[in-house]
This record gives structure tokens, C-alpha cells and sequence, in this order.
């Protein structure tokens, strides 16, 4: 029956609907510092049976193929891309790090928020008033374990292994602590929570924190910038593709409806 196909069509235009608006949001992140794209999948929904393979008659011949009419689609989830962004120059922003291979900073969050920490691959950091090392965001976020860097300290620079280094007011060299970064088994399975955050959940699996260069983390580059790791390209053919999609399912709705209203009409 056509209601069937008014059905199919309708759940494939909801669930084009929802791939529409995660790459609405992947091409609004393009400048997005350590943004992640992410990516929809689809999967089928429940099929009737109306005919089943295997099946004999009278001759004790078997039926080769059945006959199964499907219900339409739904979205199965969306799954986050962990692809290396660019890597940039911060000419005059030694406070700025990417990190160059797997892993994660780690910041603070308020507790009640994934216990009070949360990750990201976003590396602008700054200093706040006591010192510290925190994001560049309207939180200011701390990174964990907390760095503070003395407020007459200058020629500040990151090392590949975290090593936060710096000239005193004597010309000395200082060491104001090491940065550390963290991993997990899939990182898929994190949670987003906005300002390019992510939660530990259990399908991410506990956080390995470790240095720089250990562990299977990356290399941190100092003075250095990971941007979003949307490739605009791919984007747009996903949106010409959706746009495409959407017209021929609300093609089917309409072809549905005509057939419904021509066997309404052999009705009189």
C-alpha cells in the first residue's frame, strides 16, 4: 500500500533533516579552534515479511528469494572524526599548543559536569590573573594538573614534552611545571558539551594521562595552533547530496498521495 511509502518517505526526510543540521554545524565550526566534525549514520528500519525464502511447494521445489517490503530509516548516531586539523603558526602567542598525534588536554569543569573535568583538543591558552594557564574562552577554563607561571617571567615557551619554560627577572631559566595530556580506548564514545569539551563516558573507557611522547600520546607543538578539522569540501557534497536525498523522498510522498487519491477515487 502506499501508506507504506508515505511512511518510508517521511522517516527518510526526518532523518535527512537530522544529517542536514549536524553538517549545518560542521561548516559553522570551519574556524572553530580543535573542533571535531562529525558524521551521521544511518541504518534500516524493520521489514514485513510477506514471503519467505526457503520455503516449498507441492513439488518440493524451494522458493529462491523472499519477499520483504522495508519501513524507512532512521538515524543510528553520529560519530565524531578525529582526523589531525591543520596545524597553524600563533606568531607572538607562545602560550598557544597543538598537540601533533593522539590525545586530549585536560581542563576543569564545574563538578556536578562529567566530575569536574572534561578534554579537548583546543589549544589557545592564555594566563589569568593568579598565573595560571586557562583557556582563551569566556570560561577560562583551568588546565589540569594546574600551571602557574610567575607574572614576571618571560620568553615563556612549550616544549615538545609539555615542559613549561621561562626567563626570570635574574636571566635565569625556570621551569613552571609539564603539561600533560590524556587518551581513551575510543574516543568516539565521548560526550560534547560545547566550547570544543568533551566528557569521559563509559563507552570512551577511563582517561590515560600521561606526557607528551608517551604512551602512544602526541608531540606538543608551542606556538602552534590545531584548527577545526572540518574539510569544507566534503561538507558541501554532503549538503548537495542531503538537498538531492530530501527532493526525491518528498518526490515519493507526492507520488504516494497521488495513488492514494486515485484509489479513493474508484471508490464513487
Amino acid at each position: 500500500m502506499a501508506l507504506i511509502a508515505l511512511h518510508s518517505a517521511s522517516t527518510g526526510l526526518s532523518s535527512l533533516n537530522t544529517e542536514l543540521d549536524v553538517t549545518a554545524n560542521n561548516l559553522a565550526n570551519v574556524n572553530t579552534t580543535g573542533f571535531r566534525a562529525s558524521r551521521v549514520n544511518f541504518q534500516d528500519l524493520l521489514y514485513l515479511e510477506r514471503a519467505t525464502p526457503g520455503t516449498e511447494n507441492a513439488n518440493g521445489d524451494q522458493r529462491p528469494t523472499g519477499l520483504y517490503v522495508g519501513l524507512g530509516v532512521q538515524v543510528s548516531g553520529t560519530q565524531l572524526s578525529f582526523e589531525q586539523g591543520s596545524i597553524l603558526p600563533s606568531p607572538g602567542r607562545p602560550l598557544d599548543v597543538a598537540i601533533e598525534g593522539d590525545g586530549f588536554f585536560k581542563v576543569q569543569i564545574e563538578p556536578e559536569r562529567g566530575g569536574g573535568f572534561a578534554y579537548t583538543r583546543a589549544g589557545h591558552f592564555t594566563r589569568n590573573a593568579d598565573g595560571e594557564l586557562v583557556l582563551a574562552t569566556d570560561q577560562g577554563r583551568r588546565l589540569e594538573p594546574n600551571i602557574t607561571i610567575p607574572p614576571e617571567a618571560t620568553e615563556i615557551s612549550i616544549a615538545g614534552d609539555g615542559t613549561v619554560n621561562f626567563v626570570d627577572q635574574t636571566g635565569a631559566l625556570g621551569t613552571a611545571g609539564q603539561i600533560q595530556i590524556a587518551n581513551f580506548i575510543n574516543p568516539a564514545g565521548l560526550t560534547q558539551i560545547g566550547e570544543t569539551l568533551f566528557t569521559a563516558t563509559e563507552a570512551s573507557g577511563p582517561e590515560i594521562l600521561a606526557n607528551p611522547g608517551e604512551q602512544g600520546l602526541g608531540q606538543l607543538l608551542g606556538g602552534f595552533i590545531e584548527s577545526s578539522n572540518v574539510d569544507p569540501t566534503r561538507e558541501l557534497i554532503s549538503l548537495i547530496r542531503t538537498q538531492r536525498a530530501f527532493e526525491m523522498n518528498s518526490q515519493v510522498i507526492r507520488a504516494a498521495d497521488e495513488t492514494l487519491q486515485a484509489a479513493a477515487q474508484l471508490r464513487r
